[in-house]
């Protein structure tokens, strides 16, 4: 495996791990934060929004997990 490839894989890695550290960790913060909530209990679009970028970001952790696999089987 030539050096691009392995500083590919390093970096595919570190930006999974953080991911799936740091992102989920927002979480408990989001969901208590008042404005998660309306007046009447319902969560609100600030919640969503939230909640959205947490799932893509672990979904953009997985994907980079499978490339550099995937590097590192090819």
């Amino acid at each position: 495996m030539d050096a691009p490839s392995i500083a590919a894989v390093v970096v595919l890695l570190l930006g999974a791990l953080f991911n799936a550290v740091a992102w989920p960790r927002f979480y408990p913060r989001i969901a208590s934060d008042p404005r998660s909530r309306n007046a009447a209990g319902r969560r609100t679009a600030f919640f969503r929004v939230h909640v959205v970028l947490i799932a893509l970001a672990l979904v953009i952790a997985v994907l980079s997990v499978i490339a550099a696999v995937l590097l590192l089987a090819g």
